[in-house]
């Protein structure tokens, strides 16, 4: 077994990690945009559903698009946010759910008069000062989950305390699990999908989910160690499939021959993970209610919305997926949750949806989003057996 693997059956078989337990309803805030009205439908709807208190709710103003800039996140997001937080009673906040209407993504902060001159004496190309742009844009979701935290650099990715795979140098990182949140979104295409995706999740978590799970890696499990960039999220899927054997009952398929899955080959899918086709859906899929699956590419979150985009978060949930994870731009694979880790940390059933996501999620004030219900437990009656 690889080094990712140990790391997730020491926590699940030894003890679940500190400071991640059992996420309740009145730990959850839900945002919604004032300038979106399915927005505050959706979350009064999924605050009746899962029995949410009606004092968790924030009420924010920003732009109807999939992108804000750097300002209008930290005036009419996060002051709000953070007064919200300071005044809070009740129950401690753990968790946001970002509510269809709530961009994606937030913009590098626009440079002074001062930075423009001396970006302009060190003769710096104009693309590499698109590329160090670009590092200090993140998905609204990712940024957010510091929130609590006053100053950070914005260039470039930050590790995530609660990521198992840190938590031998955990005592050098530069946050401690108490000043980050778990953050979440109910987004898609329409406002109807979104109400699809609270309803399948409730109704699924009643029997648990059902179907079969399809993990499409590229080549053959690699002998060698140590394996860096697409060859170790390669060896990841293999190693997802094989914990998917041994954390449940649900029909395993694992593909590894270089062609994707291609139509009529995953009928009855619950769970999916595979690579790499950019921005090109492959509908290979019958999902299930309650699927959860995502795609290791760069491209998969950058729009929900877009008519005729291909992206495959949009259309794994136009096609009946209840969560799904993607970035907003380039994050590089290492971005992304290792497989094994999150489909582990889910199929074990005690965590939730955000908890799963988090615990494998390696870097934050970063280009990653997790769309789905943050208190959804596709497999908790897994959990009540042990």
């Amino acid at each position: 077994m690889k080094s990712a693997l140990i790391i997730l059956f020491f926590f699940l078989c030894l003890g679940r990690p500190e400071a991640v337990q059992a996420l309740q309803p009145e730990e959850i805030l839900l945002i919604v945009n004032q300038n979106v009205p399915a927005s505050i439908e959706l979350a009064r709807y999924y605050s009746q559903k899962r029995q949410i208190p009606t004092a968790n709710l924030l009420v924010v103003h920003l732009p109807d698009q999939e992108e804000c800039s750097r300002e209008e996140y930290q005036h009419n997001l996060l002051v709000p946010l953070r007064k919200f937080l300071a005044h809070q009673q009740g129950a401690k906040i753990r968790t946001l759910l970002l509510f269809y209407g709530i961009p994606l993504r937030v913009s590098a902060p626009e440079l002074t008069s001062q930075q423009w001159r001396e970006r302009q004496d060190l003769q710096q190309p104009q693309t590499q000062l698109d590329s160090q742009r670009q590092k200090q844009g993140a998905a609204v979701d990712s940024e957010i989950a510091l929130s609590l935290n006053r100053s950070y650099p914005l260039e470039g990715w930050l590790p995530n305390p609660f990521f198992v795979g840190f938590q031998k140098q955990r005592d050098q990182l530069p946050f401690k699990k108490d000043q980050v949140l778990f953050v979440s979104r109910l987004d898609a295409p329409t406002p109807e999908m979104v109400r699809r995706i609270i309803d399948d999740s409730l109704e699924v978590e009643k029997q648990g989910l059902s179907g079969h799970a399809y993990f499409d890696a590229r080549w053959p499990f690699p002998d060698k160690k140590n394996l860096q960039g697409y060859a170790r999220y390669d060896a990841s899927i293999h190693n997802a499939a094989q914990v998917s054997r041994e954390l449940s009952s649900l029909p395993v398929h694992l593909n590894q021959e270089e062609a994707l899955l291609q139509a009529g080959e995953a009928s009855q899918a619950a769970l999916y993970c595979g690579w790499y086709s950019l921005g090109k859906y492959v509908d290979a899929f019958d999902w299930q209610p309650g699927a959860v699956g995502y795609h290791i590419a760069s491209s998969e979150c950058t729009t929900l919305k877009k008519p005729g985009s291909q992206v495959w978060c949009k259309r794994m949930i136009e096609d009946g997926v209840a969560a799904t994870i993607g970035p907003v731009a380039e994050p590089y694979v290492q971005g992304f949750p290792p497989p094994e880790l999150f489909f582990g940390f889910l199929l074990d059933g005690y965590y939730t949806l955000a908890e799963s996501y988090f615990l494998s999620l390696p870097y934050l004030s970063w280009q990653m989003i997790l769309i789905g219900d943050p208190l959804y437990r596709p497999f908790r009656n897994s959990a009540v057996e042990k």
